[in-house]
C-alpha cells in the first residue's frame, strides 16, 4: 500500500456488545492491518441488522476504505451480519467471500459453515469475517491483499 489508509473493524457480537465477553477477534483484526500499514477505528455492535448496517455505513462515511465485521457470518439464529449487507454494496464480490471460505477450510471444516459475504460500498471495500480469531487470521491476510486492487479500481486506476 502506499499511503497509510483508514480501515474500520467492527466486531459483531451480543455479548461483547454487552461487556459479557472479552471481544478477542476485533483487536486480532486491527494488529493485522495496523502491521500492514493501515489506520483503524473499531466498533462493536450486538447481532441486530439495524446496528450492524448502521455501523457500516457511518464507517464508509467517515472516510474509511477498508470496513472488516467480525462475527455473526454463521447459522445460528442471531448471526444475521450477511443479511445486514442487503441493500448495502453497490457490487458484490462473491469469489472473495468463497475464497476465505476456502482459505478456512484447510484449519477446519467449519469455515464452510461460514455465510460471510463482500462487496463494495461508497467507495470501500466492506468483508464479512467469522468471529473466531482463527478466521480472522486466516481472512485477513487475503482481504489486505485484495484491498490495494479493489481501491484502485474503485478510484478509477486501471486493471492491470
Amino acid at each position: 500500500m502506499s499511503q497509510e489508509q483508514q480501515a474500520a473493524v467492527i466486531t459483531v457480537s451480543d455479548r461483547s456488545a454487552a461487556g459479557h465477553r472479552e471481544d478477542l477477534s476485533g483487536p486480532l483484526a486491527v494488529q493485522l492491518l495496523t502491521d500492514r500499514g493501515w489506520r483503524c477505528r473499531t466498533a462493536v455492535v450486538p447481532d441486530e441488522v439495524a446496528d450492524i448496517r448502521a455501523a457500516v455505513r457511518a464507517e464508509v462515511a467517515r472516510g474509511a476504505r477498508l470496513v472488516v465485521t467480525s462475527g455473526g457470518t454463521g447459522v445460528s439464529p442471531r448471526d444475521v451480519t450477511p443479511e445486514a449487507m442487503d441493500g448495502l454494496f453497490d457490487k458484490e464480490l462473491p469469489g472473495v467471500a468463497d475464497a476465505l471460505r476456502r482459505r478456512g477450510e484447510s484449519a477446519t471444516a467449519h469455515a464452510l459453515l461460514s455465510r460471510g459475504r463482500a462487496g463494495t460500498a461508497g467507495g470501500a471495500f466492506v468483508v464479512n469475517l467469522p468471529g473466531s480469531p482463527g478466521g480472522v487470521r486466516d481472512g485477513i491476510p487475503l482481504v489486505a491483499m485484495l484491498a490495494e486492487h479493489v481501491l484502485d479500481q474503485l478510484g478509477g486506476e486501471d486493471h492491470a
